[in-house]
Order: structure tokens, then C-alpha cells, then sequence
């Protein structure tokens, strides 16, 4: 079974580019977090555009989703992330950073993902060879 490593490595690599983006913008509690902000709207774009484009495709391997989706995706963006820096925002008294920081996580989020899956949907179109089966080759 290759799905479970596969979750496993793409979470490795997902971690490790979300603390490399919390190193090169770096915040406080009571800083804008603009690093969680550009980690979860281009992660929102980049699954838009895997489940509109590649998901779709027979010849796409089940260990390849698994490792990409929850494995790399999985790791780099967070929910919980956005709720610690809500939280941080709002126990530090800045309501109004917290507020600009929820919506502009929704503003750019859902457009993100919108354009990822209109980006993706051509790639579900093209010919795409054999199918693929869950051990990750061709049948």
C-alpha cells in the first residue's frame, strides 16, 4: 500500500515549506499574518487546480493524489493556523486586524480556489493515456 508513505513524504515536504514561509514572513500575535494568509491562498488555488485538473485524469495514480492532496496541501495550509492568529489578533486587542484578516482570507481564498479550478478543468479534457490503477501503475 503506497498511499500511506505517500501522505507521510508529501507531509514532510508540505511542513517544511510552510515553516520556510513563516521564516521569510515572520509575525507576532499582534502582526498581520501575512505568511498564513499566502500559504493558505495559494494552497487553495493549487488544490483547485489539482482536483478540477489532475484528480480527474484516469492515468493519475491514487499514491500521487494522496501524496499532493492531504499529504503536501494537507500540511502546508492549515485551518487552525488562520484560528491561532484570529485568536492571537483578538486576545491582543486588535479587532479590527483580526476582522481585515478573516476577510481578507475569504476574499482571496474562495477566488483562489475558483481560479484553480477554472485553470485546472482544461487538463481534464486533454487525452490522458491509461488509466492508472491504485498501486500506481498502468493496468
Amino acid at each position: 500500500m503506497r498511499l500511506a508513505p505517500a501522505v507521510f513524504l508529501g507531509g514532510v515536504v508540505g511542513t517544511a515549506l510552510r515553516f520556510g514561509t513563516d521564516l521569510v514572513l515572520p509575525h507576532s500575535a499582534e502582526q498581520f499574518p501575512a505568511g498564513t494568509l499566502v500559504v493558505n491562498t495559494l494552497g487553495a488555488f493549487v488544490l483547485g487546480w489539482l482536483v478540477a485538473g489532475l484528480w480527474t485524469r484516469p492515468v493519475v495514480p491514487q499514491w500521487i493524489k494522496a501524496a499532493l492532496g492531504p499529504g503536501l496541501l494537507g500540511s502546508f495550509t492549515t485551518f487552525s493556523a488562520v484560528m491561532v492568529s484570529l485568536v492571537g489578533l483578538a486576545s491582543a486587542g486588535s479587532w479590527a486586524l483580526a476582522a481585515a484578516y478573516l476577510a481578507a482570507t475569504l476574499a482571496l481564498g474562495l477566488p483562489a480556489a475558483a481560479l484553480g479550478l477554472w485553470l485546472g478543468n482544461p487538463l481534464a479534457h486533454r487525452p490522458g493515456g491509461r488509466a492508472a490503477t491504485d498501486a500506481g501503475g498502468a493496468p
